[in-house]
């Protein structure tokens, strides 16, 4: 059935070389692992014999479901140009989901970099050659033991031109440190990690940037003032857009937007519209939440327990 509509998808592309927008996508995944064991990584969860019994067969259905789901988002225009993603293991599963699924009809690349979490989740990108041509990255380590905390997920910056922008475009992807059950070092430790992206900023100052990740907080926290002075947000802001949507994520019976997407001032008039967060039925259990693939250690056999969201570039 997949390949099917792959090909479908696939055909009808190909018979649109032009488009009309650029789309750019972040989505946290919700671990997806491989099956085998890394002996620098605390993975021993997400193995057969583990306590998820993360099988082979679970294993591709989720990335059949990642490729499904990035197929949805492509709507009818183009595959995304950019998917940044958090809660990747590794270069296999990356191979794997481009290569080896169905979404490997979209020919998409990929960039990552192995970070120092222990868990071993990074973040990553795909991106479409045809539409964004690559022309470097690099990881930037966040100092987290040297002030305490546990190694957390680089900041991953990656950098390249695309129709759309008559510059080069700066993409950075990030995953801060979690706030379940951490309380004030959690937020500390997303401070830190701030600090460590706003240098970043700084020294990009001027240059086309789309900021986009899993921020474990919400639009209002108190971390993202520093953000704000640098990026603008294209998630909702004011308390009645907040109430009035739904958001990315669910947790303890209540929605959140923890998941972000910023650019720079000068990208403002390339973007179309607000940031949307995809709601697809399938996605969505009966009740109208994520459709998680465990809940705690129980196997529900869903996608991921976040909503990818996407804004579209306007073309020149």
């Amino acid at each position: 059935m997949y390949r099917s509509v792959f090909l479908l998808f696939w055909l009808m592309f190909s018979l649109c070389p032009t488009t009309k927008a650029q789309r750019v996508v972040f989505w946290n995944v919700e671990n997806v692992f491989d099956c085998q064991h890394d002996t620098l990584k605390e993975d021993q969860e997400f193995l057969p014999e583990g306590t998820y019994h993360w099988t082979k067969g679970r294993y591709w259905k989720k990335l059949d479901n990642l490729s499904r789901t990035i197929a949805a988002i492509a709507g009818d225009d183009a595959w995304p140009m950019i998917v940044g993603m958090c809660e990747v293991e590794n270069d296999t599963v990356l191979r794997d989901l481009t290569k080896r699924s169905p979404l490997r009809m979209a020919r998409y690349s990929y960039v990552h970099e192995e970070g120092p979490d222990k868990r071993g989740v990074d973040v990553a990108m795909l991106y479409d050659s045809l539409q964004f041509r690559l022309l470097g990255h690099k990881a930037i380590r966040i100092p987290s033991q040297e002030h305490g905390f546990n190694p957390t997920r680089d900041i991953l910056q990656a950098w390249g031109v695309c129709p759309t922008l008559s510059d080069t475009l700066y993409i950075i992807i990030v995953h801060l440190p979690s706030r379940s059950g951490s309380g004030r070092t959690g937020e500390r430790h997303r401070r830190l990690a701030v600090s460590t992206l706003c240098n970043l900023l700084d020294e990009l100052e001027g240059k086309h940037i789309m900021l986009m990740g899993d921020f474990n907080a919400e639009p209002d926290d108190r971390i993202f003032r520093s953000i704000k002075e640098r990026l603008t947000s294209l998630m909702p802001q004011s308390k009645r857009e907040l109430r009035q949507a739904k958001g990315t994520y669910y947790f303890r019976k209540m929605w959140g937007y923890i998941d972000h997407i910023f650019v720079s001032t000068n990208m403002l008039h390339s973007i179309k519209g607000s940031v949307t967060v995809g709601q697809f039925p399938f996605l969505l259990t009966e009740k109208g939440t994520p459709w998680r693939t465990f809940q705690g250690p129980v196997y529900k056999g869903g996608i991921s327990d976040h909503l990818p969201i996407w804004v579209d570039l306007l073309s020149k």
